[in-house]
C-alpha cells in the first residue's frame, strides 16, 4: 500500500518567503519572512520532497 502526504512547508526560490501548512485553517500561511509581496512565488516543487510513502 502507498501513502501519499503532502509537504507541510514550501519557500519562495525567488524572494525567499517560507509558507506552512496550517490543519486549522485548511490553508498555506506565512510561517517566516514575508518576502515581496508582488513576488509570483516559484515554489521550489522539483526538489527532493517526495509525497509517495510506504505505508507501514
Amino acid at each position: 500500500m502507498v501513502r501519499i502526504t503532502p509537504p507541510s512547508e514550501r519557500t519562495c526560490e525567488r524572494c525567499g518567503r517560507e509558507d506552512v501548512w496550517s490543519t486549522d485553517a485548511q490553508s498555506w500561511v506565512i510561517g517566516g519572512a514575508e518576502g515581496d509581496p508582488y513576488c509570483l512565488h516559484e515554489w521550489d516543487i522539483n526538489g527532493t520532497f517526495n509525497p509517495v510513502a510506504d505505508a507501514e
